[in-house]
């Protein structure tokens, strides 16, 4: 029952953060899309990463998740490419590197579950935004691909003219790692509170 658990997160997981790299076609809100997309990313792979970590108890295991994460988001991310989408346009969020932190923090401190919540989770939320930025930037130029190549869930006249500034923000990679930090550790503590069950 647990490794079908296991199974049904990953699963889950990857479908919920599948559009979580795909900020760009919400041209007049990327950046804002892109901070709230960073926080669900970290949800997703602070609370099954760490339940999958926890429960086998093995350094390495969030990463093997990331990685499946990864994989299955690849194989989702080429319904784009079906659609016309330039390969360079496709963006799959990075969840490996922030994975592999999670893990090195669980072997450094000799599986203490406590140092795994309190600095795992800070690192994976702190990671994350900026893992996935640098992502962005090998990217084709965002705006120009995006009139080219409009969302086709939007009708035509929904087409952004002019991106716009939102007043909330200044940088998203800074305000996604901000709020990361705090709320990753929280999601790291209930991905170990679930093998409590």
């Amino acid at each position: 029952t647990h490794y079908l658990f296991i199974v049904v997160v990953a699963v889950n997981s990857t479908l919920l953060t599948i559009n979580a790299g795909d900020y760009i076609f919400y041209t007049d809100w990327a950046w804002t899309s892109f901070t709230v997309f960073s926080i669900s990313q970290t949800l997703m792979l602070c609370v099954g990463a760490t339940y999958y970590l926890t429960f086998t108890g093995v350094p390495g295991t969030a990463t093997y998740y990331g990685l499946i994460m990864t994989v299955y988001t690849w194989v989702a991310k080429g319904a784009w490419f079906a659609l016309g989408y330039p390969y360079d346009f496709i963006v799959t969020p990075i969840w490996l590197p922030s994975a592999m932190l999670l893990d090195l923090a669980y072997w450094a401190t000799k599986k203490n579950k406590h140092s795994l919540i309190l600095f795992g989770g800070v690192l994976v939320g702190m990671s994350l935004p900026l893992f996935n930025m640098v992502n962005l930037i090998t990217v084709a130029d965002p705006l120009e691909t995006a009139f080219k190549y409009p969302r086709p869930t939007l009708p035509p006249y929904m087409t952004p003219i002019e991106p716009q500034v939102g007043k909330f923000y200044n940088s998203p990679v800074a305000l996604g790692a901000g709020a990361g930090a705090v709320l990753a550790v929280t999601f790291t503590a209930l991905g170990c509170k679930l093998n409590t069950w």
